[in-house]
C-alpha cells in the first residue's frame, strides 16, 4: 500500500469515526428527550420554566400563545433544549473519545478535566440564571410596567428570551477554561493576565450591557460572576499546567 493510500485510509477512518461519535451523541440527547416527554412532560417543563414569570405577574395572569402552533411546538422546544444541556457531560464524552487516541498522555490529562469542568460549568451558569436572576429580573422590569398596561408575555417571545439568557450565562461561565486553555497553549502567561485585570473587569461588564436586558440587576448578576471566575481561572491556570506537561517539560523547567 502506498502512502498516499495509506493516508486515505486514515482519514475515511477518521471520518467514520467521526460519525459513530455524531451518531452516539445524537442517540444519548435522544434518550434524555425521550425520557423528558414521559416524565415531567414538556408541559410540566414549561411551568416550571415559566415559574419566575409568572411569580413576578399580578395573582390569576397567564402568558399567552399568539401562534396557533405555539402552545405545543413552544413546549416541544423547551424539552429538546433541556435534553440536550442535561447531555452535555455525554456529548462531550464523545467529542472526547474522538481526539484522545491522537492524545499524548500529559494531553489527556489536560484535556479530560476540561471536558468534564466545561460541561458542568455550562450547566451552572444555566441554573443559576434561572434561579437566582431570573426572578429578580421580571420583578425588577414589572415594577416599572405602566398600571395601564395589562403585563402577558408571549410564550414564544419568552423562550427566546430565557434560551438567550441562559446561553450567556453558560457561555460565560466558561471563562476558566478558556483562561486554562489561553495559558496551557502559551498565548498569554498568567502574569500577563494579571496586569490586564482591570481591563478584564470593564469587558465583564461590557459584555454584561450587551447580552443582557437593559437593567442593571441582571449586567451586575452576569459581570460580577465573570470576575470572580476569571480569577478562579488565574488560580486553576498553574495548576493545569504544571499537570499537563510533558516529560521534557518537566526535565526543562
Amino acid at each position: 500500500m502506498t502512502q498516499e493510500a495509506a493516508g486515505e485510509e486514515t482519514f475515511i477512518s477518521h471520518l467514520v469515526e467521526l460519525r459513530d461519535r455524531l451518531v452516539k451523541a445524537s442517540i444519548g440527547v435522544a434518550i434524555v428527550c425521550g425520557l423528558l416527554m414521559l416524565w415531567p412532560g414538556p408541559a410540566e417543563i414549561y411551568d416550571f420554566l415559566a415559574a419566575p414569570m409568572l411569580a413576578s405577574l399580578p395573582p390569576g395572569a397567564k402568558m399567552i400563545a399568539t401562534g396557533v402552533a405555539a402552545p405545543f411546538l413552544v413546549p416541544m422546544k423547551v424539552t429538546l433544549v433541556l435534553a440536550l444541556i442535561l447531555s452535555l457531560p455525554w456529548v462531550f464524552y464523545q467529542v472526547w473519545a474522538f481526539v484522545a487516541p491522537g492524545l499524548y498522555a500529559h494531553e489527556k490529562r489536560l484535556v479530560l478535566p476540561l471536558v468534564i469542568s466545561s460541561s458542568l460549568l455550562f450547566i451552572a451558569g444555566v441554573a443559576f440564571c434561572y434561579f437566582l436572576v431570573f426572578g429578580r429580573v421580571f420583578h425588577f422590569i414589572s415594577e416599572f410596567a405602566p398600571s395601564s398596561i395589562a403585563v402577558m408575555p408571549d410564550i414564544e417571545n419568552y423562550l427566546d428570551f430565557v434560551m438567550s439568557m441562559c446561553l450567556a450565562f453558560g457561555a460565560a461561565f466558561e471563562v476558566p477554561v478558556v483562561v486554562v486553555i489561553l495559558v496551557r497553549m502559551g498565548l498569554v502567561s498568567v502574569e500577563k493576565l494579571k496586569s490586564i485585570r482591570p481591563y478584564a473587569v470593564v469587558g465583564a461588564f461590557v459584555i454584561a450591557a450587551i447580552v443582557t436586558p437593559p437593567d442593571v440587576v441582571s449586567q451586575l448578576a452576569l459581570a460580577i460572576p465573570m470576575c470572580l471566575l476569571f480569577e478562579l481561572g488565574l488560580l486553576l491556570a498553574p495548576v493545569f499546567v504544571r499537570v499537563s506537561q510533558a516529560p521534557e517539560e518537566h526535565a526543562q523547567s
